[in-house]
Parts: C-alpha cells; sequence; structure tokens
C-alpha cells in the first residue's frame, strides 16, 4: 500500500482524533482560564498532527525529516 498523504498515517489519524477530543473537553474549562490553561493545552494537543504534516512534507529531505520528528513539543 502506497501512502500519498499524511493524513493516511495512523500516527497522523490517531492524534489528530486526540487533538478534536482534548478540543471537546476544553470547552468545559472554567471561564477565568479561557486565555491560559485552556489556550495553551488546545494549542499543544494541535502541535503533533501539525508536526507529523510538515514532517511528511519534507520527507525526501532525510535530514530535515528526522529532525521535524525530533522537534521538541
Amino acid at each position: 500500500m502506497l501512502i500519498k498523504d499524511a493524513k493516511e498515517l495512523t500516527v497522523y489519524q490517531k492524534s489528530y482524533s486526540l487533538a478534536m477530543q482534548i478540543f471537546e473537553v476544553s470547552k468545559s474549562f472554567p471561564r477565568e482560564e479561557a486565555f491560559a490553561l485552556t489556550s495553551q493545552i488546545r494549542r499543544s494537543s494541535r502541535s503533533v498532527p501539525m508536526n507529523l504534516r510538515e514532517a511528511w512534507a519534507k520527507r525526501r529531505y532525510e535530514a530535515h525529516f528526522i529532525s521535524k520528528l525530533t522537534d521538541p513539543l
């Protein structure tokens, strides 16, 4: 099976699904946390699938691909 897009990767699908679940759960956080904790949690959960897609786009450059996969969150 030839994978044509990062969205076909199991790890991407699971990380995206989890990011969406985190978004839904964070809706119930207290209002006073809306711009602090809630925002940070949402951004960090979205960074995983975004980094995977960026790494996939750069996969033909092995050194860059590896560096994107090992980027700190």
